[in-house]
């Protein structure tokens, strides 16, 4: 994952989702880790979106 990802709010949140059920709601250290990164993507799209629409 890239700083200035093109991807969807929407998109990493499914993402984020197909994660925890992978894992059955119990993350290992590497998927805690991926799980941060998407968070913290998503928050950049989030912030983005809300950019835009305003």
């Amino acid at each position: 994952m890239t700083p200035g990802s093109v991807r969807s709010a929407a998109a990493l949140n499914e993402q984020i989702r197909a994660l925890w059920i992978r894992a059955g709601g119990s993350l290992s250290a590497q998927e805690r880790a991926e799980y941060e990164l998407l968070v913290v993507e998503w928050a950049e799209a989030i912030r983005g979106e809300v950019i835009e629409a305003a």
